[in-house]
C-alpha cells in the first residue's frame, strides 16, 4: 500500500520525541529533519516538503507546544493537521450539472487508467448517487480501447456509446445528444492518451472540452511514477484547466509524493482514489483521513462506510438475533466470511484500525483457497446438518468429504474454527466464557464486534 514507508519513518520520528518529557527548540529541529527525509524519500516534491517543514516547525517551536504537558502529541497534531491541508483539507466532491447531462471528461496519459477508472466512477456514481451513466469511446487510437470499454460497461451494467474509428470530438457531440434523449444524467467521456504529453493530444482534447462544455476535467493519474505525476498534472492543467485528479493504483507499492504534492503543485484536488483493482475499488479522496493513515492513527469511517457498503443489513439483524439465542449456524459462519471477503484485501481493512503499522501486516491476507475449501465442504452438508453440527457423525463426514473433494481433517478443522466462533460470541450474549479463550482474549469483557457482523469478532 502506498505510505507505507512514510508511515513507518513518522512513527519512527515520534517515537523519539515522545520518549522525552519535555520538549526542547534542538529536539523539535531534529524531529523535523527526519520528516523532510521521510517526505523526500516518498517523493514529495521538494518546493512543497520545504515549505511544509518550515509551516510545522514554526507552530511546534510556540511556547503552547514545548510547555505542554504532552509535547510529542501536539507535535504529531500539527503534523497531522498541516499534512490534511496539503491534501486539500477536505473531501472535493464532484460537480452536478443542474441542467443533465452531467459531463464528465477523462483525460490522462496512456496507461494511467483511464477506460477502468471513468467506468469505475461510473458505477460509483450509479451505486451510490442513483445516476443512470452513460460511458462515451473517444479513444479512437489505442488497440481494443473500444472494446475494453464495452467490457466493463458490460460488467458494470452500463451503457457504452460507440462510433468506431472515427472523429473524437463527433463522437462526444454525439454521446451527450444520445443522452438527452435516453435519459442517461451521467456521461463519461474516456478519452485518448499518450505515452507523454504532446501538443497533438492536447489540441484534441481542447476541441473537445469546446465542443461538449463539459462540468468536469478530470485527470487520471498513476501514484506508481510518482513525481512525474505531479509534472503530468501541471501540463493538463496548464492546457485543460481541469477540475480535479483520480488517483490510481494507490494500492501498489507507491511512495506517494504524488497525492501529497499535486494539490500544492496545481492547487486542483484529489477527488478520487483507485484502490485496487475490482471494479467497485475506487473512494472519494479525503484528505483528513488519508492524513491519519499516514500517522498511523487509522481511518475508523472509512472502515465502517466498507462495512455498511458490503453487509446485508437485514442479514446482519437477523444474525444478531440469532446470535441473541445461540442459534449461529454454518451457514451464517460462512455468509460472514464471504461479505467480510468482498470488502477487499485483509491487509487494507487491518490498515484502517488504529495503531496497527504496516509492518505487522505483512503476509496477512484472506486464504482465498481456505474459503473456497469451506465454501465446497459446508455446500456438501444437508441444510440439517448446516443447523446442527452435532449430526456430523464420522460416516457423514466422509461423504461429505468426498462430495467436497476435501479430507476428512478439514471438516474438523472447520468445525473446531466454528466452535471456538460459537464459544467467543457468547461473550456478546451475556455467556461465559471457556477458561482456555478467557486467558487467550486477556481476561477483557465487552470488546467490540466489528461492524455489521452482529457482533462476530473481528
Amino acid at each position: 500500500m502506498a505510505f507505507e514507508g512514510l508511515s513507518e519513518k513518522l512513527s519512527a520520528a515520534f517515537k523519539k520525541l515522545r520518549g522525552k518529557g519535555r520538549l526542547s527548540e534542538a529536539d523539535v529541529k531534529e524531529a523535523m529533519r527526519e520528516i523532510r527525509l521521510a517526505l523526500l524519500e516518498a517523493d514529495v516534491s521538494f518546493k512543497v516538503v520545504k515549505q511544509f517543514v518550515s509551516q510545522v516547525t514554526e507552530k511546534a517551536v510556540g511556547a503552547d507546544v514545548l510547555e505542554a504537558l504532552s509535547p510529542a502529541q501536539q507535535i504529531i497534531k500539527i503534523v497531522n493537521q498541516e499534512l490534511t491541508q496539503l491534501m486539500g483539507g477536505s473531501a472535493v466532491k464532484l460537480e452536478i450539472s443542474s441542467k443533465p447531462p452531467t459531463v464528465v471528461m477523462m483525460v490522462g496519459l496512456q496507461g494511467a487508467g483511464k477506460t477502468t477508472n471513468g467506468a469505475k466512477l461510473a458505477g460509483l456514481m450509479k451505486k451510490q448517487s442513483g445516476k443512470r451513466p452513460l460511458l462515451a469511446a473517444c479513444d479512437i487510437y489505442r488497440p481494443a480501447a473500444i472494446q475494453q470499454l464495452e467490457v466493463v460497461g458490460k460488467q458494470l451494467d452500463i451503457p457504452v456509446f460507440q462510433m468506431g474509428q472515427t472523429n473524437p470530438v463527433d463522437i462526444a457531440k454525439a454521446a451527450v445528444e444520445h443522452a438527452k434523449k435516453h435519459g442517461n444524467d451521467m456521461v463519461f467521456l474516456d478519452t485518448a492518451g499518450r505515452l507523454h504529453v504532446d501538443e497533438a493530444l492536447m489540441d484534441e482534447l481542447r476541441s473537445i472540452k469546446a465542443a461538449v462544455e463539459p462540468t468536469e476535467i478530470l485527470l487520471v493519474v498513476d501514484a506508481m511514477i510518482g513525481q512525474d505525476a505531479v509534472n503530468a498534472a501541471k501540463a493538463f492543467d496548464d492546457a485543460l484547466d481541469i477540475d480535479g485528479v483520480v488517483l490510481t493504483k494507490l494500492d501498489g507499492d507507491a511512495r506517494g509524493g504524488a497525492a501529497l504534492s499535486i494539490k500544492a503543485v496545481t492547487g486542483k484536488p484529489i477527488k478520487f482514489v483507485g484502490v485496487g483493482e475490482k471494479l467497485d475499488q475506487i473512494e472519494v479522496f479525503h484528505p483528513d483521513r488519508m492524513a491519519s493513515r499516514i500517522l498511523g492513527m487509522g481511518d475508523m469511517l472509512s472502515l465502517i462506510e466498507k462495512a455498511e457498503q458490503n453487509f446485508d443489513q437485514k442479514k446482519a439483524l437477523e444474525l444478531q438475533e440469532k446470535l441473541r439465542k445461540n442459534k449461529f449456524t454454518l451457514t451464517d459462519f460462512y455468509d460472514q466470511m464471504k461479505q467480510l471477503k468482498n470488502m477487499g484485501s485483509m491487509t487494507d481493512i487491518l490498515g484502517m484500525i488504529p495503531g496497527v503499522k504496516a509492518s505487522d501486516l505483512e503476509g496477512a491476507s484472506m486464504d482465498e483457497k481456505l474459503l473456497q475449501r469451506m465454501e465446497a465442504i459446508i455446500l456438501s452438508m444437508t441444510p440439517a446438518e448446516r443447523e446442527d453440527p452435532k449430526l456430523l457423525n464420522s460416516s457423514r463426514k466422509k461423504r461429505i468429504a468426498a462430495g467436497s473433494g476435501t479430507q476428512v481433517v478439514d471438516i474438523n478443522r472447520l468445525l473446531k474454527q466454528f466452535d471456538m466462533l460459537q464459544a467467543m460470541t457468547k461473550q456478546f450474549t451475556g455467556g461465559k466464557l471457556p477458561k482456555n479463550l478467557r486467558k487467550m482474549m486477556g481476561k477483557k469483557k465487552g470488546r467490540g464486534g466489528f461492524p455489521g457482523m452482529g457482533g462476530m469478532p473481528f
